[in-house]
């Protein structure tokens, strides 16, 4: 049975998939609006030093959405772990043939689930088990 709309597991999967949308849009005002505003920020993108503080990881979001060729990136199979007013999502990363494995963790500010850490790796091995999740699914129900 599902989680129930509305419910924190829910909040918590749109805000992940909102924020893969935006990275797959090329969207800087919507990822600038998902990150926390209070709660310090870092940020670990496959093969950087870790970023601190939501002027350095913003910096970073510019750098890579502005590139030649920003990323294409799809979220694959994401788990949320409720904390109270923290979550963290583990999900798989596909970009182009590649696979990476992330950790998105979110805080509640003013009532809405925002971003505080997006850490992403590679992972030994092929293609991560578990069923590709292309923006838009879960809102539209196509996920279980």
């Amino acid at each position: 049975m599902g989680e129930p709309l509305g419910s924190d597991e829910a909040q918590v999967l749109d805000a992940n998939e909102a924020f893969y949308d935006a990275f797959a849009d090329g969207d800087l005002d919507a990822l600038d609006a998902l990150w926390a505003e209070r709660a310090s920020v870092a940020c670990i993108h496959p093969g950087w030093d870790a970023l601190y503080g939501r002027e350095e990881v913003m910096a970073s979001w510019r750098a890579i959405l502005s590139g030649e060729r920003a990323p294409e990136v799809v979220c694959l199979d994401p788990t949320v772990h409720l904390y109270g007013d923290t979550a963290v999502v583990i999900c798989g990363e596909a970009i182009d043939e590649h696979f990476l494995i992330a950790t998105n963790v979110f805080v509640r500010e003013d009532g809405e689930w925002r971003l505080c850490h997006h850490q992403a790796g590679p992972v030994s091995g092929q293609r991560p088990e578990g069923r590709l999740r292309r923006r838009g699914q879960r809102k539209a129900g196509m996920l279980n």
